[in-house]
């Protein structure tokens, strides 16, 4: 999974999107905080983030609702929200 914010997506070749679909490479659209200087190659997602979207993906509710309720806590994207609750329930 790779995320780019917006205005790098919107310039991405249609060549490149369909290489990173053939190599299982999931693109998400979101926003990357801070400056330039404050940008790291990776962040890392606290546990207990993790698990409250586990738990809220398990009890059956809907994805948007779990992508505002974490948005609430958390500076997460909504696109990685959905991502995760999509992977995490599945896997």
């Amino acid at each position: 999974m790779i995320q780019v914010p917006p205005s790098y997506r919107k310039t991405m070749s249609n060549a490149i999107q369909v290489f990173l679909d053939m190599q299982g490479i999931e693109m998400l659209e979101g926003d990357v905080w801070g400056h330039r200087k404050d940008l790291d190659e990776y962040f890392t997602i606290e546990d207990s983030t993790l698990q409250e979207i586990n738990s809220l993906a398990a009890s059956g509710a809907n994805l948007d609702d779990v992508t505002s309720e974490i948005q609430k806590t958390s500076r997460l994207g909504a696109e990685l929200i959905k991502y995760i609750a999509k992977t995490k329930t599945t896997a």
